[in-house]
């Protein structure tokens, strides 16, 4: 399998993937499973005592140490705790200085607290490191260029009329107002170990990038898809699309009341745990990060019956915390003159 990781975002704050680092599997892969299992429900600190539990039972030269440090790391990241998740990573680095992926992450976090020289030098081990590495590459570059937007800006502050440099720094700043998806690139293998992919929270997908600038409280998706016109149904189908879009809305707002009432009252909750644990998770989720911003791109739209529909889509997602992209296919309900989630058949 392979880990993805992160690059450098400059419209968005710092972002942490769902990222599972592991050597060869052995017979206690199923705890750290567990505890990547309970991560990826959004319960933070059950996964976190059984990681410890883990990491207290077994040396470390135990062959899932790193993969449980690792987990350890992307749940200090997670509950914002960017101290703890820097020095996880960074004992990564000394232990496995041969991958490059935690010196990018170093770099990510950093750049979340505006050490961006520090962040340059983690870039550059990870490309001494793995001189293919792409994302570091990348990385670096848009380090580099926030370095300049910086001088620059500081330029025009000294002289204000220096028409040069406001070209130049405008020239970045359209750059950055572009917001390129991030990039999520497979670590190559290594002799001592190979790398895992671990699907991240069904809300959140991973990978992690590089600040630039605070992002608004929160922002509302673009609406860029577009239902067939006159076609039969579509006055349904349309107000399933305005369901989606009013319920990423909320959610993009934080806007917990709000987001939880697009759920029926039946919703079957992703682990089968109870309504009341599945919406205190939710909550904790929604309100820890500084701002959130939800993306939809709705795909297709099948109207089973009258009262039942699938809408499969691409959801991109965006916290101060968190970046992540998936496709969800959801089913909904009408209940009245209303479309409420059901189920998430996202995997």
């Amino acid at each position: 399998m392979t880990i993805l990781f992160n690059r450098f975002n400059p419209a968005s704050a710092l972002l942490a993937g769902a990222l599972l680092l592991c050597v060869s599997l052995g017979a206690h892969a199923d705890d750290i499973e567990d505890a990547n299992k309970l991560f990826k429900q959004g319960h933070t600190n059950q996964a976190l005592e059984k990681v410890n539990t883990y990491l207290g039972n077994h040396s470390k030269s135990d062959p899932e140490n790193a993969q449980a440090r690792f987990l350890k790391g992307l749940i200090f990241t997670e509950q914002a705790k960017t101290a703890e998740a820097i020095k996880i990573f960074k004992s990564l680095t000394e232990d496995y200085p041969e991958l490059p992926e935690p010196f990018n992450n170093l770099a990510v976090l950093y750049a979340g607290q505006g050490q961006y020289e520090k962040a340059r030098q983690e870039l550059e081990m990870a490309i001494r490191t793995h001189p293919s590495y792409a994302t570091a590459h990348e990385n670096l570059g848009d380090i580099y260029a926030k370095m300049a937007s910086q001088a620059y800006d500081r330029a025009l502050k000294l002289d204000s009329s220096n028409t040069a440099t406001q070209t130049k720094l405008a020239m970045i700043q359209e750059l950055f107002a572009g917001s390129p998806q991030v990039k999520q690139t497979a670590a190559p293998n290594t002799p001592a170990s190979s790398i895992a992919a671990v699907k991240a929270p069904a809300s959140q997908t991973p990978a992690s990038a590089i600040p630039v600038q605070t992002a608004p409280a929160a922002m509302l998706p673009e609406k860029t898809s577009s239902l067939p016109e006159k076609a039969p149904g579509n006055d349904e189908a349309k107000k399933v699309q305005e369901t989606i879009m009013a319920w990423a809305a909320a959610w993009s707002s934080k806007d917990v009341p709000g987001y939880l009432s697009f759920y029926a009252q039946d919703f079957k909750t992703p682990a089968g745990e109870t309504r009341a644990a599945w919406e205190a998770a939710r909550k904790e989720r929604i309100s820890a990060p500084k701002f959130i911003h939800v993306d939809v791109k709705i795909q297709t739209i099948k109207l089973i019956d009258n009262s039942h529909a699938s809408v499969k889509f691409h959801q991109s997602y965006r916290s101060s915390q968190l970046k992540s992209s998936n496709t969800k296919t959801m089913l909904l309900e009408k209940f009245g003159d209303k479309w409420l989630i059901q189920e998430d058949l996202s995997k």
